[in-house]
């Protein structure tokens, strides 16, 4: 890149100022802003961030015209066929797939903390049993830091990678939990002889009265469903996660408010609502009626699962999801599934739909993990729940990465005053 491709002009109020161009690995290039306002005194205006990089990061890239998505480098549809989600755990944190030795000393490490301390059963009983599991989830993770205090020093990176490991371990175990609370079954405990997505299943499903048998192919979607929601860049959540930590506040704190972002049904929940616009379609002879209604501007009806925010084209985690969606069903006799059916006709239509495909509204990853975890016996008040317990491990590598980020500083976005302006106070007697 040449000199002048390195500076950037911006002339503004008879000033002109140069701003510096950085480029990244692979991606657009980025105008450094930083000495913007007090070159000019004045802001840029970005509602939402789209067009700002909040940090330099090595984690995650989102290509989203070309409907990419790499976890350090490696495309998601590779790990989710070939890898398993230990390994891309460690490959998230550390920024290399482990040889055989590093992967065994890592799942030990995990596996040894999946136990959370006796005394949370307790702490679980100040809920009300219809408490919304996510509810729980903020509560809980956020009182981690009461139960271990001794891995709350953020200078300290032992005591970030205890916390690291223990906030990927106990997660599904306080998921599970919450889980069991609301059916009023006993909790489960963590075994350490099965993977992480087996002992998942296993505490969300095993009852003490019977042996609970695994099944392979759930196991693996389940495994697959984790890695593919492992971490998606700088999304709402993660944007959140790193927001509270740049203040300082313990890892455990900074989780709970990304739960409490992922929350929103903007976020987190769509795959909820991709089960509940199925239902209300009802048939795939009606597939057509509601895509029409789509089309109209004036319905209030929209499809849910189609688009994304970043994605412009396919969703790479959504052809993988396809494929685990039928293998899940053809497992438990439920290929015949009505609502997969009537899936797989508004997917059709929707991709040789002229409206569909020159908006670019291609199924993404919800569109289908609905479906899967329905079948598989979890509850819709669950789903955010699978969605936050595989995101961890993206929340705090991303968390990692920012507190040894020299360049971090506290977050403090600035904002477009339109409000009142200087006014003198007015004595009660003497206002309207």
């Amino acid at each position: 890149m040449g000199e002048s491709e390195k500076i950037a002009k911006l002339g503004a109020g008879g000033i002109s100022v140069d701003l510096p161009v950085m480029e990244g690995s692979v991606g657009p290039k980025v105008i450094d802003i930083r000495k913007l306002y007090g070159a000019t005194d004045m802001f840029t205006y970005d509602p939402g961030f789209t067009s700002t990089a909040s940090c330099e990061s090595k984690i995650t890239y989102i290509d989203g015209d070309e409907g990419v998505l790499l976890y350090r480098g490696y495309p998601i549809e590779e790990l989710a066929r070939h890898s398993d989600f230990e390994e891309v755990c460690y490959l998230l944190l550390y920024g290399e797939l482990p040889n055989k030795t590093d992967r065994e000393k890592f799942v030990r490490g995990i596996t040894y903390h999946t136990m959370v301390h006796e005394q949370l059963r307790e702490f679980f009983r100040g809920f009300r049993r219809d408490a919304h599991p996510m509810a729980i989830m903020c509560g809980v993770v956020g009182a981690l830091s009461a139960f271990y205090h001794d891995s709350t020093d953020i200078n300290d990176p032992h005591q970030r990678m205890v916390a690291t490991h223990r906030l990927v371990a106990k997660m599904p175990t306080i998921a599970a939990m919450a889980y069991k609370y609301s059916t009023g079954q006993p909790f489960v405990y963590p075994r350490n002889d099965l993977s992480y997505a087996e002992n998942f299943l296993h505490m969300m499903f095993a009852v003490p009265a019977e042996h609970y048998k695994i099944d392979p192919i759930m196991s693996r979607a389940m495994d697959r469903i984790f890695t593919l929601h492992a971490d998606h860049e700088q999304n709402a959540s993660t944007s959140t996660v790193r927001l509270a930590g740049s203040s300082g506040a313990n890892p455990f704190a900074c989780i709970a408010a990304g739960i409490a972002c992922l929350w929103g049904p903007a976020h987190g929940g769509a795959n909820e609502a991709v089960l509940l616009m199925l239902q209300e379609i009802g048939s795939k002879d009606r597939v057509a009626e509601y895509v029409k209604k789509a089309k109209n501007k004036d319905d209030n009806f929209r499809l849910m699962g189609f688009g994304h925010r970043v994605y412009k084209n396919y969703d790479p985690r959504a052809k993988v999801m396809q494929e685990t969606c039928h293998e899940v069903l053809a497992a438990l006799g439920k290929q015949d599934d009505p609502l997969l059916e009537l899936a797989v006709e508004l997917e059709r239509i929707a991709l040789e739909d002229d409206y569909f495909v020159e908006k670019k509204l291609y199924p993404n990853v919800d569109f289908y993990s609905g479906i899967i975890l329905r079948a598989m016996g979890f509850p819709t008040s669950m789903f955010t729940v699978l969605f936050a317990v595989a995101r961890t491990v993206g929340w705090v590598a991303q968390w990692n990465e920012m507190i040894e980020d020299p360049m971090q500083k506290i977050g403090r976005p600035r904002q477009l005053y339109t409000g009142a302006v200087r006014r003198s106070y007015v004595a009660m007697d003497k206002r309207n």
